[in-house]
């Protein structure tokens, strides 16, 4: 063990190292411009603004609400009342102001989930693996908060432009994108690397803190699927790889006004691939990266018979997974109400509700379900199922009405049972908290649910195409077409992309602990502390 540390440490510290000196370059912007107090007008922010001083002013006003004064309105306002344009320019920094505390207070609730996830995954594994589960979850942000920083967040948002939080700026404006077919195809950004340069920008760095917990969620997933055997050197490269590269590239596509995102302006296929809060983006990430990780490293010793047929490996604290479910269940409103990034978005109010029913139906038909089936409520489905039902209303969360998101909930929680069943029983892949089915099979859902019942009332304008959205049942054909190629792409890219990064590393750092270390647990010789000591846990299970 003292001769493997040093070689991993020196081999991650040049590897990081090498990231930044190469994403460096990509960095180098125009010097920042001397902070000013001079009020922001209608035109567009140029240079980055570290104060939020010029941030916000009359341009967001103008067409703010439907009944919202025009730029003509104000200037004639103004040759006769001076007043009334600076007071404009007040409450467009104002309503600039109010975005920004919605978007960190949603961003902080999202962040608390991480302790939810971390509770839910520790109580549904063994007492013997419950430190480095924690472990895991607690180094799985610290890692991707860093790698996120250095060039996830320029290839995830670099290029997409101006939006509601950002008062009018439109700086981060670099996409790379190949030219087809007389269309662009945006495949990352370029500009906002290590936060410096034109990233040094309220906007940008408030939409940073949102955009990094959503990151964070996707990347903690495997966490929970490969727990109890997934070794703590090969976890590090992984997080640092999630947050670097798969999650911001799919992310870009579908958020950050890469090619998903315009097939509905390129191709008339709605208004592109739309994933309002992250069914695909971030848990069908999370999920997929899991089943591929789950896949290479394998099952738990003991988890099958000769047979092949499953036992059961029950979780040492269900109470502790119960209370982390509602934690979960708790920042899944800033999870998705938060995505207007408008606290100025009177949706919110209908978002926050369909996340509620939605995920009340879903534990409930997965209660119902498990009942009728096999005789009992079983309590671990009704806790999955809540979550099941979370992650398919989050892409069609803004767009569907009461009833839509009550029956995109059924289904869910009847799909996560299923799922859970089939990956156990048929696919013969471990999964010790259930997260490949409720993050991976239910985002894929809710991807779908959107592109059937999205009820028309929402939408106008999003990815630059007029009109509002609408599902398969509403008449919307051509968006339901989209949604199905974002679930193909999803699962395509990100199955293929991590299952050979996990095949690749395993072959450089094994994915798996020895059989000994397994079968004492992890906890003293991964991480080096023992989440139960007095309990002496030390025994072959």
């Amino acid at each position: 063990m003292k001769t493997i540390f040093p070689k991993f440490a020196g081999t991650l510290s040049a590897l990081i190292l090498a990231l930044v000196m190469v994403t460096a370059a990509f960095s180098a912007e125009e010097p920042l411009p001397k902070p000013s107090h001079a009020a922001a007008t209608a035109t567009p922010q140029t240079k980055p603004d570290p104060s939020g001083t010029n941030t916000g002013g009359t341009a967001d006003v103008i067409g703010a609400t439907a009944h919202a004064p025009t730029a003509e309105d104000l200037q004639k306002a103004a040759a006769s009342e001076p007043l009334a344009l600076k007071l404009s320019d007040v409450v467009g920094h104002n309503r600039v102001a109010i975005n920004f505390i919605w978007t960190m207070i949603c961003g902080f609730l999202v962040f608390f989930m991480q302790a939810g996830f971390a509770m839910v995954e520790t109580g549904f594994t063994r007492a013997k693996n419950a430190a480095h589960t924690m472990a895991m979850n607690l180094m799985v942000f610290v890692i991707g908060v860093l790698g996120y920083w250095i060039c996830g967040y320029a290839l995830q948002m670099g290029g997409v432009g101006a939006l509601p939080l950002s008062g009018g700026t439109g700086l981060l404006n670099g996409e790379f994108a190949l030219h087809l077919f007389g269309h662009d195809f945006g495949l990352f950004g370029t500009k906002g690397f290590f936060l410096s340069g034109v990233g040094y920008d309220a906007s940008i760095i408030t939409l940073f803190l949102f955009q990094v917990v959503f990151m964070d969620t996707a990347a903690t997933i495997p966490t929970g699927a490969m727990a109890e055997r997934w070794s703590f050197k090969s976890f590090v490269f992984f997080a640092f790889f999630i947050s670097m590269f798969t999650y911001p590239l799919y992310a870009n596509w579908v958020w950050g006004g890469g090619w998903l995102s315009q097939l509905g302006r390129n191709f008339g296929l709605g208004h592109g691939v739309l994933d309002f809060a992250g069914s695909s983006v971030v848990h069908m990430v999370g999920g997929v990266s899991a089943l591929a990780g789950a896949k290479v490293l394998g099952p738990r010793i003991g988890k099958y018979k000769k047979d092949g047929t499953p036992n059961a490996l029950p979780g040492h604290h269900i109470p502790m997974a119960i209370v982390g479910c509602l934690v979960l269940c708790f920042g899944w409103f800033g999870f998705n109400a938060g995505s207007t990034l408008a606290g100025t978005d009177l949706r919110i109010g209908v978002i926050a509700v369909n996340t509620m029913l939605a995920s009340a139906s879903a534990s409930f038909s997965a209660m119902l379900f498990m009942w009728i089936m096999y005789g009992k409520p079983d309590l671990s489905m009704c806790a999955n199922g809540l979550l099941a039902g979370l992650v398919a209303i989050t892409a069609p969360c803004a767009f569907v009405n009461p009833i839509g998101a009550v029956i995109i909930g059924v289904v869910a929680g009847i799909l996560c049972c299923l799922s859970v069943f089939f990956v156990e029983r048929t696919l013969k892949i471990d999964d010790p908290v259930g997260a490949i089915s409720v993050h991976g099979s239910c985002g894929a859902w809710g991807m779908v649910a959107l592109g059937l019942f999205a009820d028309g009332t929402y939408g106008d304008g999003l990815n630059n195409v007029p009109g509002t959205v609408r599902g398969l049942f509403y008449g919307g054909t051509s968006q339901f077409v989209a949604e199905l190629i974002g679930v193909v792409v999803n699962f395509t890219f990100v199955f293929v992309v991590m299952y050979a990064f996990f095949t690749i590393l395993n072959r450089i750092i094994p994915l798996r602990v020895p059989t000994e270390v397994e079968l004492e647990g992890l906890d003293r010789y991964e991480v080096g502390v023992e989440a139960y000591p007095d309990f002496n846990q030390r025994r072959i299970s």
